[in-house]
């Protein structure tokens, strides 16, 4: 069934309008009589039946009510170093998917790419959106956050989760070691294309983070976030 974020609690009967009614009508093609579950982004799904449809309007009526139950318990934030081209938007897309809490854009010594405030306030929207679309296909209770972009510093300290964990390809512990069923908060640090250098490491042990490898192979920036949140995910239960 088709799923639709909006921003609202719906009451037994709602319309809707501007884009996500043109998404409905004209995107999906959908007619009166046809079903779709939108979510408040809080964590409820209603399944709805469109009354009527016009050009800038879609009428729903609330069938019933339900917990969406596809959110991992285990909320992970990841602290992507700004890599180059389209590659974030490919991580925000496929992390999404697996079940990521929050992205944050990072800026670290070796990222080639280093938009200033007006070009990342851009890209944000661009990455929130595909976050929002990702959300909708993969049918999440929630849309995941993607913060603003910070500088490393700044990540250490807003970061507030139970287990800190920095990959780097000089080596590590294994996740197995690390990430525990009961975990409830996971924050993740990424390298840009050319990594950390070992400076950042020590920051980011000193802020309470644990050296991680994903293994022997040394693993491109795009992959390295998606390859981690899978390994957590299955770790914690959340693949099951």
């Amino acid at each position: 069934m088709q799923k639709l974020f909006i921003d609202f609690t719906p009451d037994k009967n709602f319309i809707l309008d501007g884009e996500p009614a043109r998404h409905i009508a004209k995107s999906l093609r959908m007619r009166v009589g046809d079903m779709l579950t939108v979510t408040d982004g809080s964590g409820n799904d209603y399944g709805c039946q469109i009354d009527a449809v016009t050009k800038d309007t879609v009428s729903l009526t609330v069938c019933y009510q339900q917990a969406n139950d596809s959110e991992p318990d285990c909320k992970v934030t990841i602290y992507q170093g700004v890599p180059k081209g389209s590659k974030m938007e490919d991580i925000i897309q496929k992390c999404t998917e697996l079940g990521v809490c929050k992205i944050v854009p990072t800026l670290t010594k070796r990222c080639v790419s280093r938009p200033d405030e007006k070009g990342a306030k851009k890209k944000n929207e661009r990455y929130s959106k595909i976050a929002l679309e990702a959300a909708q296909q993969s049918g999440r209770g929630i849309i995941p956050e993607i913060a603003p972009q910070v500088t490393l510093k700044q990540a250490l300290a807003d970061d507030n989760s139970d287990l800190k964990i920095v990959f780097y390809e000089g080596g590590g512990e294994p996740l197995t070691s690390l990430v525990t069923p009961d975990v409830k908060s996971v924050s993740v640090y990424i390298g840009p294309e050319g990594g950390f250098d070992g400076d950042e490491v020590e920051l980011i042990k000193a802020g309470g983070a644990s050296v991680a490898t994903l293994g022997k192979r040394i693993l491109r920036t795009q992959t390295a976030p998606v390859a981690a949140l899978t390994a957590i995910m299955l770790l914690t239960n959340n693949l099951e």
